[in-house]
This record gives structure tokens, C-alpha cells and sequence, in this order.
């Protein structure tokens, strides 16, 4: 088989799991945050309840064969459902093209799932269950000295554990930090302590911490820095036209896992070359 065949079929592959994955995400998303098992029962129509057969729930294809309605009531079924098997399918091919077939796909696929999930459940409830994020700082930290295997500039595998762990501890750290400091400033203002609310929620700490113990340090504070600014320009946009206000709350989790993805793609070649130019200062 030649090199050009084979790299096709894994991009196929690749794909193909992602999608159906991205089907499996979709029950997580929506049951997760209501505390239901993601095992049983059997996906039903929310709106009748008439089970979901297998030729209803191919991903993507039966939502356009349906026109995106239920089968049985006509109900309407949600655009989230092919969109997120969409977007994981396409991250599954992006990770292929970019990674090629080995660990290094397996690993970075796995986390790009997570995150996935993470950002549909916090835009849709302001939540990032724990369901998610411990295991996954626990999987990120396991994972972490395979990396030696395929990106062996990094280190050695206790070197890398290291740096993982490291990353995980301070991404915590930082945003508790922050947290904290903003309670303060409320205190300094004279709010008082029962109304004081958090600038950045617990869960947004678990999932930086995610982030640090699967892609390291420096691609934890990448993530940290482009999740912040984006999230701030989109809270400037928000407070100029849409009358939010300081207290106003947005899902930052949605910002944290978008920039982690984009580190996955492209924060290594941005990090090198800030490193050069912080190099190049007298």
C-alpha cells in the first residue's frame, strides 16, 4: 500500500470516528449537566419519547434526511446535534492531517473531544461537570510521558511529567488566584461577602488545569493568554451593545477550550516565535 493510500484511508478513518463520536458527545452534552446516566437509557425523542433507531441516528446524515425533525412528533431537533458531530469529525481530520497516525493523534483526538463537550455544556448551562475535567486532568497527566515517543524534542518522560504536572498545579493556581483577587476588590468596593460573586468559576480552574497537564506549560499559558483575550473583546462587545454590566457572567470555559484547541494547532509555532522575539530584545 503506498504512503499517499494509506494516509487517505487513516484521514477516512479519522473522520468517520469523529463523527460518530461527536454522536456520542452530543448524549454527554445533554445529560451531563441534568446528572443522567450517559449509558441508559436509549436516546429518545425529548418532545414524544419514541426511542431512536439506528437509521434515525447517523451523524449528520439522518438530521438532513429528517430536515431536522423528529421522525415520530415532527418536534424540532436542535442544530447543536449535527454541528458538534461536524465539528468533532473535522478536529479528528485536522489532528490526522496534521499528526498522522500514532499516539500523538490518539491523545490530542481524546483531549480535542473533551473539550468539545466542555465548551457546548458551558455556553448551554455556565457549568464544566467534573465529570469531565478531574478525569480528564488525570488522563492528560497519564498520557504525558508517551509524548517522549512522538515528540521527543520535549524531553525525556520524567521531563515531561514534570512539566505537564507543573502546568496543571499552576493553571489551578493562577485562576484560583485571579478568582481571589477579584473577591477582594468586590470587599474593597464594599460589596459584602454573601453577594460577592465569582469572577471566574471553580470549574474553569479544573479545566485550565486539563488543559496544562495535557499540552504542558507553555501551552497552557498560550491557552490562558488567547482564552483571556478573547474573552475580554467579547465582554467589551457585550457590555457596549448588549447593556451587560460587570457583574454580568459569560461562559469563559467556551474561550479557554476554543484557545486550547487552537494551541493544539498552532501554539507551538506561535510560543518559538514570541520566545525569539523576547531573544531579540536588548
Amino acid at each position: 500500500m503506498s504512503a499517499g493510500l494509506a494516509a487517505g484511508l487513516f484521514a477516512a478513518f479519522a473522520f468517520a470516528l469523529g463523527l460518530i463520536l461527536g454522536s456520542f458527545l452530543n448524549v454527554c452534552i445533554h445529560r451531563l449537566p441534568r446528572e443522567q446516566s450517559v449509558v441508559t437509557p436509549r436516546s429518545a425523542c425529548p418532545s414524544c419519547g419514541r426511542l431512536i433507531v439506528w437509521y434515525d441516528n447517523v451523524p449528520v446524515l439522518s438530521y438532513l434526511i429528517l430536515r431536522g425533525r423528529c421522525r415520530g412528533c415532527g418536534a424540532t431537533i436542535a442544530a447543536r446535534y449535527p454541528l458538534v458531530e461536524a465539528t468533532t469529525g473535522l478536529l479528528f481530520l485536522a489532528l490526522a492531517l496534521v499528526r498522522g497516525p500514532g499516539l500523538g493523534w490518539v491523545v490530542d483526538a481524546a483531549f480535542a473531544a473533551a473539550l468539545v463537550a466542555l465548551i457546548v455544556i458551558d455556553a448551554e448551562h455556565q457549568i464544566l461537570p467534573d465529570v469531565i475535567t478531574l478525569p480528564g486532568i488525570a488522563a492528560g497527566l497519564a498520557a504525558s510521558p508517551l509524548r517522549a515517543a512522538f515528540a521527543p524534542d520535549e524531553g525525556t518522560p520524567a521531563a515531561i511529567f514534570v512539566d505537564h504536572l507543573a502546568a496543571a498545579v499552576l493553571g489551578y493556581l493562577m485562576l484560583f488566584a485571579v478568582n481571589a483577587a477579584y473577591r477582594g476588590w468586590q470587599g474593597m468596593r464594599g460589596v459584602p461577602g454573601g453577594e460577592r460573586l465569582d469572577g471566574i468559576g471553580r470549574g474553569d480552574y479544573k479545566l485550565l488545569a486539563m488543559v496544562g497537564a495535557f499540552l504542558g506549560l507553555r501551552l497552557m499559558l498560550f491557552t490562558l493568554f488567547a482564552g483571556a483575550v478573547v474573552g475580554a473583546l467579547w465582554g467589551i462587545y457585550l457590555m457596549t451593545f448588549h447593556g451587560y454590566g460587570w457583574r454580568s457572567k459569560l461562559p469563559y470555559g467556551v474561550f479557554l477550550g476554543g484557545a486550547a484547541i487552537l494551541a493544539l494547532f498552532c501554539g507551538e509555532p506561535v510560543v518559538r516565535w514570541y520566545a525569539l522575539q523576547l531573544r531579540g530584545l536588548p
